[in-house]
């Protein structure tokens, strides 16, 4: 039977595109029509190298034009891309690496002494080619490396050749980031890519005439899924090796961007610019994807004041599904649809399924809640092939009877949106009842003057779980705590404060926080901007254990 291949997208791009520019970095403008023969010859001196297919090949670098081309063009062969997330150390890099084998390494000049320790290591005999992205000259380590260009150029097979598939269609392993441990390899199929990308460009819009900017890295499910929506769309793309706010909004103004994704902090990081440099409308950009979190109503304002013609939505979603389950339109001016939904007590609104994507609650015999909450599952081709591990899949541990539980918990309204309340893991009991902290984190951070805060439970001989809340005050506001007294001026929080916040946000009873920490320093977090919860905890439990009072 006859199946997808992500590298399909190039005859499209070839015929429609092929005199057009569709992907520019710094000086660099390629063509429809030199991509494609890019790609193709790239794939073929992978071949002529000895990368067969099944292989695992590990790639490290900031985003370029050759890591586009190598998302490409390893697949093409049959063998399986693990992009590395170039904000780990060496140390958990190489964990990845021992995870998933590579018969060959591919890196640019800034991780050279990475290749450096890796060939001088015994542990990575499987790895028998080293290619750099960029002159190896300029990386030091000029002995037997060769470049991606050098392939290109001497490839001598045909570039005829045809697409292939590895085994069980594997074109991906994408590394989640870990928030309780060490990250684990997601093999993700061309099936789930492909319709993962269909559904970007179906309900983001994401057409031939747009230039889309890559705000995130080609490491995470959500930049590359972007990427693939944009090359089947046959859009431009403008490449920068990582992201800025400076940066980005040059060349939004530069190459005229309609479009880019953002996570709340990269939406932060450029209205924070746009109000320093004095940019008061961009008009170029008509479509802004945000994930990883959702953003504020003082982020969406701040976003609509400055993107006035952006349609911005918002998505819920995780590696092990392919990227995006849900979407949701905020702001969306053909409509002038907002996010009438998402600061409600019952959880946070992350709209509704994709059209490729089946999600139901699994709920366990003792939960009687109304609306019916419970796990948020999901079936469908998006979902992973299985964990990598040993040079194979693993589809046992998350996948019961088709349906992949997500780790998140929440219900579905009437309409058919999806309400997310927390995480399985993250779920407090107290005092027999169930709390979200992310439920009581939304509600905290309406306070004029939390800038973030992080809620979790400690051990407690009468509740079983006490609730605690670490919070994060803005920089004109003051704490004051028990100790000492209110001076009413009006920029002031405290646990007696937040307390009766919570009260008038109608929050319960038994999900108030029963201590308030201020925290005064940046919190922990994972290479993707998630909360190390568990690292906070611990900190914490540590503070708390010497006093009684406690």
């Amino acid at each position: 039977m006859a199946s997808g291949h992500i590298a399909h997208c190039l005859g499209s791009l070839l015929s429609r595109r092929g005199s057009a520019t569709v992907a520019i970095s710094g000086g660099l403008h390629i063509t429809g029509a030199e991509l494609f023969d890019d790609v193709r010859r790239l794939a073929v001196g992978l071949s002529e190298r000895g990368v067969c297919p099944g292989d695992v090949v590990a790639v490290v670098g900031f985003n370029s034009v050759d890591y586009m081309e190598l998302l490409l063009a390893i697949p093409y062969i049959g063998a399986i891309i693990a992009p590395l997330n170039h904000r780990w150390s060496f140390e958990e890099a190489t964990h990845a690496l021992q995870l998933v084998r590579p018969s060959a390494f591919i890196f640019d000049g800034s991780y050279s002494s990475w290749a450096l320790r890796l060939k001088e290591s015994r542990r990575f005999s499987t790895i028998g080619l080293y290619l750099s992205m960029g002159d190896p000259v300029s990386t030091g380590l000029a002995a037997n490396i060769v470049s991606l260009d050098h392939i290109k150029r001497s490839s001598r097979g045909s570039t005829a050749m045809e697409p292939v598939s590895a085994p069980r269609d594997v074109a991906l392993i994408c590394f989640t980031s870990g928030t309780t441990g060490r990250p684990k390899g997601v093999a993700i199929s061309h099936t789930s890519l492909i319709v993962q990308s269909l559904a970007k460009i179906a309900l983001v819009g994401y057409g031939e005439d747009d230039v889309y900017l890559h705000t995130a890295p080609l490491c995470h499910i959500g930049g590359i899924s972007s990427c693939l929506a944009i090359l089947m769309a046959g859009g431009c793309h403008v490449l920068i090796p990582k992201f800025d706010a400076k940066s980005a909004f040059k060349a939004i103004q530069e190459h005229r961007v309609t479009c880019f994704i953002t996570v709340p902090a990269i939406m932060a990081d450029l209205l924070y610019y746009a109000r320093k440099d004095k940019i008061s409308e961009c008009k170029t950009v008509t479509k802004i994807l945000n994930g990883g979190g959702g953003l504020s109503d003082e982020l969406i304002n701040g976003a609509y004041r400055v993107f006035i013609h952006a349609a911005t939505f918002s998505a819920y979603g995780m590696t092990e599904a392919c990227s995006s389950l849900t979407f949701m339109p905020i702001n969306k001016p053909e409509l002038e649809e907002t996010n009438k939904l998402s600061n409600q007590s019952e959880g946070v609104c992350v709209g509704k399924p994709a059209p490729h994507v089946e999600i139901r609650i699994g709920r366990d015999g003792s939960n009687s809640s109304s609306p019916p909450m419970g796990k948020i599952l999901t079936r469908g081709l998006h979902t992973m092939v299985g964990y990598w591990g040993n040079n194979t899949v693993d589809t046992l541990e998350p996948v019961r009877n088709g349906w992949l539980d997500t780790g998140d918990t929440g219900w579905i309204d009437r309409t058919g949106n999806l309400w997310l309340m927390g995480r399985h893991k993250g779920r407090i009991k107290s005092g027999g009842e169930n709390v979200y902290p992310e439920e009581v984190e939304l509600v905290l951070s309406q306070h004029s003057g939390v800038a973030k805060a992080v809620v979790f439970g400690v051990p407690d001989s009468r509740l079983g779980e006490k609730i605690v809340a670490c919070v994060s005050i803005r920089d004109d506001w003051r704490w004051v705590d028990a100790r000492a007294e209110h001076q009413g001026e009006g920029k002031e929080v405290s646990t007696q404060i937040l307390h009766e916040h919570c009260r008038i946000k109608n929050l319960s009873r038994f999900k108030v926080p029963k201590i308030y920490y201020q925290w005064r320093r940046p919190f922990p977090v994972t290479t993707t901007g998630k909360i190390k919860r568990e690292e906070l905890k611990a900190e914490i439990l540590a503070c708390m254990h010497p006093r009684s009072n406690l």
